[in-house]
């Protein structure tokens, strides 16, 4: 291990910026003493050679498991989903398709309008045929239908919102477990080495903790998918043994099944359950087995002396718990649908009033009818269809939560939290380009030290007064004001 000077490149090694504010830059000059040095620490590097850097075999590539981009034009994937909340579409929110209820639409508003077109013919043709009622049964049943969309509505967003919530709180919990395992963990200095690939594979547990509860929530049971596999399969678990070669061949959806299911025809929809169905052997709970491999790890680092501050411990133990509460919560959420004997009724209270609308229209409308009765129906089947749509959050639709970009972000995340060892805090207070009473001094740490204590109270005791420009007889905030104002304490009190 080697230590390079100032000469090293990068910016790391990058020279002290230039002083700071306009209004602070004479009094900083002032009390800026020459002889301190403004230059960032010494880097220390390490030198390596090419045989640490094991390298992957050749034709092989590292992918991210984690990308997902819709770049073809098929329908299954442009209706597919998680929605890409990064991207941005500069069209307006009523022209945009993707994501809409509309194709879910275009067949009820067809029947819907042929519907009512042969009512109005029948009307106007046919003598002495008049289909005509009263717009009281309107008024009525509007009331009625309008509570049930509104309970659909309201039930359907609540499970959204609340798996959105155990999302946020597995986020949470991960970066606190993290946290704890990387910065609290002690690392012996016999097997410094080992304990931090220790660390990095149980980092890699919580990783895989949230994605197989991805796929547990999309009733995917197996291991072998691309972002899964190479996190578990080290384990023995009875997903990893259930695991065939069978699995990997996935057949492509055909035109007919793509169309229906982008068109919500109930025919053309698959059995989400079919793969746990398939299943020749025991299946387990992934994301539970994953959990009692992070309990031993935390029990060997309490065993091994590296977590020795109680509260630390109890911060990792109720981490697990929180993360056994994210997984059975979401499991609730997905097998708690609204009651079947609600859905039914709801959707035959609805069909039925949107049947009835032609009659109810024609006695004041005539011809109007047709139309009118698309518009009114495509209202009403459009909240009815979207209290379906987001009823379970964490599916593959296109408005379902994007658990893949979470799942990324809890990576990346950690990926940037093992970027550097543990910090030690008296380097960073040291640091000379660390301006302790920014914004109103841009003194260093070097030079707010040399002074008195009494400067530095009565700087701080004065800050106050700063913020609203000063009041008459307040000390200077600079370093170089407080001494004199040190000073001139001290030559009265001699006196």
């Amino acid at each position: 291990m080697s230590e390079e000077g100032g000469g090293h490149s990068g910016p790391g090694a990058a020279s002290a910026p230039a002083n700071g504010n306009a209004h602070a830059s004479a009094a900083v000059q002032a009390d800026q003493p020459s002889q301190i040095n403004t230059q960032k620490p010494k880097e220390v590097t390490y030198d390596l050679n090419e045989e640490d850097f094991p390298t992957s075999p050749q034709g092989t590539q590292t992918p991210n498991p984690f990308s997902r981009r819709q770049t073809s034009i098929d329908l299954d994937d442009y209706f597919a989903g998680p929605r890409d909340i990064s991207k941005h579409s500069k069209w307006p929110l009523f022209m945009q398709l993707h994501g809409s209820i509309i194709p879910k639409l275009i067949l009820p508003i067809a029947f819907i309008g042929l519907w009512a077109t042969c009512i109005t013919l029948i009307h106007k043709k046919v003598p002495y045929v008049n289909l005509g009622i009263s717009n009281v049964l309107l008024t009525v049943t509007g009331f009625v239908v309008g509570l049930g969309l509104s309970f659909r509505s309201s039930t359907a967003y609540e499970r959204y919102a609340e798996g959105r919530r155990y999302w946020g709180t597995l986020t949470l919990t991960c970066h606190s477990l993290a946290r704890v395992i990387w910065i609290h963990g002690k690392e012996r200095p016999d097997c410094t080495k080992e304990d931090v690939l220790s660390k990095l594979t149980a980092m890699n547990l919580l990783v895989a903790f949230a994605v197989s509860l991805k796929h547990k929530l999309r009733f995917e049971p197996y291991i072998h998918y691309h972002d899964l596999k190479d996190l578990v399969e080290h384990l023995d678990t009875f997903a990893e043994q259930a695991t065939n070669e069978k699995l990997d061949l996935v057949r492509k959806k055909g035109m007919f099944k793509q169309v229906g299911e982008s068109l919500g025809i109930t025919f053309a929809q698959s059995n989400p359950r079919k793969e746990m169905k398939k299943a020749t052997s025991p299946l387990g709970n992934l994301p539970l087995e994953i959990l009692c491999y992070l309990s031993a790890y935390v029990d060997s680092l309490v065993e091994n002396g590296q977590l020795t501050v109680p509260m630390q411990q109890t911060t990792a133990y109720n981490a697990l718990a929180s993360l056994n509460d994210v997984l059975t919560g979401c499991d609730r959420v997905l097998n708690t649908p609204l009651p079947i004997a609600y859905a039914i009724a709801i959707q035959q209270i609805t069909w039925l009033y949107v049947m009835l609308l032609p009659f109810q229209l024609l006695p004041g409308l005539e011809w109007i009818t047709i139309p009118a009765t698309i518009a009114a129906s495509a209202i009403i089947l459009s909240i009815l269809f979207i209290g379906r749509e987001i009823e379970n959050p964490f599916g593959n639709d296109v408005n379902d939560l994007p658990l893949e970009a979470f799942c990324a972000q809890i990576m990346e995340d950690f990926e940037v939290m093992a970027a550097r060892p543990k910090p030690v805090w008296a380097d960073i207070v040291k640091h000379p380009q660390n301006k302790v009473l920014f914004p109103h001094s841009n003194s260093s740490y070097e030079v707010w030290a040399s002074r008195p204590e009494g400067a530095l109270r009565r700087t701080l005791r004065n800050r106050p007064h700063n913020a609203f420009g000063g009041t008459p007889g307040c000390a200077n905030t600079t370093a170089e004001g407080s001494l004199n104002g040190e000073q001139k304490v001290h030559s009265e009190n001699n006196v």
